[in-house]
Order: C-alpha cells, then sequence, then structure tokens
C-alpha cells in the first residue's frame, strides 16, 4: 500500500506537467483560429522624424530633413513602430499563451522581427484582444533596394495618413512558443496574416 501511494505520488508531477502541455496545444490551437485584423499604428518614426511628417513626397526631402540625409551616408535608417493587433476568437475554446515569435514582411522581404513575452488570452465565443506589438528595424536596405524602394515609400505614405495612396500589403507571421517545464517548444509552422494597409491606419478606420 505504502509502495503504491509512493508510486502515485511520484508520478503526480509527471501527470500535471502532461496536463499543462494538453492545455498549452489546445489554447495554441485555438489561437491558429482565431481572426487577426491589424487595427491601427501609431508612434511610427524614420529616423526620429514623426511619419506624419511624409503626407506628400515632396516632404521627403533630404534637406529639410538632415537626420535621414546623415543616415543614409551611415547606412542606418531606423524605423520604429507599434502596430496594434486585434485577434477575434470564433471559437468554442479560450486561445492563449504566454510567449510568441513575429516576423513582419513587406513585398515578400522582411521588415521586422521579434518575440513578444507576455500572456495573450482571448476568451471564446467572439471574444477580442488587441495586442501592442512593438516594431523596429534599419529601413536602409528598404529604401535603398529598388525590389523594395517603392513599396517601403507607399507604406510610409500609408503611415502618414497621406491621401490618394495606394494600400500597402502587410505579412504578419506568428508562431507561438509552448513552455515544457525549462523548454521552449515552437508551434509547428507560422500563423500568417496577410492585409492591405491603407492611409486610414493611424486613425485605426
Amino acid at each position: 500500500m505504502k509502495k503504491r501511494l509512493f508510486l502515485a505520488l511520484l508520478a503526480l508531477p509527471l501527470l500535471f506537467s502532461q496536463c499543462s502541455v494538453n492545455k498549452q496545444i489546445s489554447q495554441a490551437k485555438a489561437l491558429g483560429d482565431c481572426r487577426y485584423t491589424i487595427a491601427s499604428a501609431d508612434s511610427v518614426y524614420l529616423a526620429g522624424i514623426d511619419v506624419r511628417e511624409f503626407r506628400k513626397m515632396e516632404d521627403m526631402n533630404l534637406a529639410r530633413y538632415p537626420r535621414l540625409a546623415a543616415g543614409l551616408l551611415t547606412r542606418n535608417i531606423p524605423l520604429d513602430a507599434r502596430v496594434n493587433l486585434d485577434i477575434t476568437n470564433p471559437t468554442n475554446k479560450l486561445a492563449g499563451i504566454n510567449q510568441l515569435e513575429y516576423k513582419v514582411l513587406l513585398a515578400g522581404q522582411e521588415l521586422f522581427n521579434g518575440f513578444l513575452n507576455q500572456r495573450i488570452e482571448v476568451q471564446p465565443g467572439g471574444g477580442k484582444t488587441r495586442v501592442p506589438i512593438k516594431l523596429n528595424t534599419n529601413a536602409y536596405q528598404l529604401i535603398t533596394d529598388a525590389k523594395t524602394r517603392e513599396a517601403f515609400t507607399q507604406l510610409v505614405q500609408n503611415l502618414s495618413g497621406a491621401s490618394n495612396s495606394k494600400p500597402s500589403k502587410l505579412t504578419i507571421k506568428i508562431k507561438p512558443t509552448l513552455s515544457l517545464g525549462s523548454k521552449a517548444i515552437n508551434y509547428p509552422g507560422y500563423i500568417t496574416i496577410d492585409q492591405e494597409v491603407t492611409n486610414k491606419i493611424l486613425l485605426g478606420n
């Protein structure tokens, strides 16, 4: 009797660990079935300049912005932004994750990548959660490369709220991370969100 009780006590941590993993897998799967929308973007700066100052192409005159000109010379043009991502859960299961890796692509080229280390939880039955994602990168290559220059300029125009600008297509890839004791296990594949970003994104319309 004592031996059985001892073996049962030894098995408890393994049982709780397995239950925890199964719970994380279930919530991560539900997260994969959620709907994602880029709701808005704010705090967008190019070389330390608020992008709202670039509402017209002529506004990007290097003579007016010495920091932008200096960035071209030093090949370092920081782009910083915060994108607010709305996640809606249409399933009947709780969706959630504690950590995730993300990538943002423009015209097939990676713009940003990062790691979000915070609990994200979306209630079932149409629950919605807004997740702010901070982005930063060196935009020098995007500006100088002929393959991405036009798409990047168009994105800056949209982020600035410029009128008569064509929508920019952004791709966001999310990979949830599961915790197994001291180890991290990546979700198989990426959750991919394709969305057109218009000139109203700063207003959240």
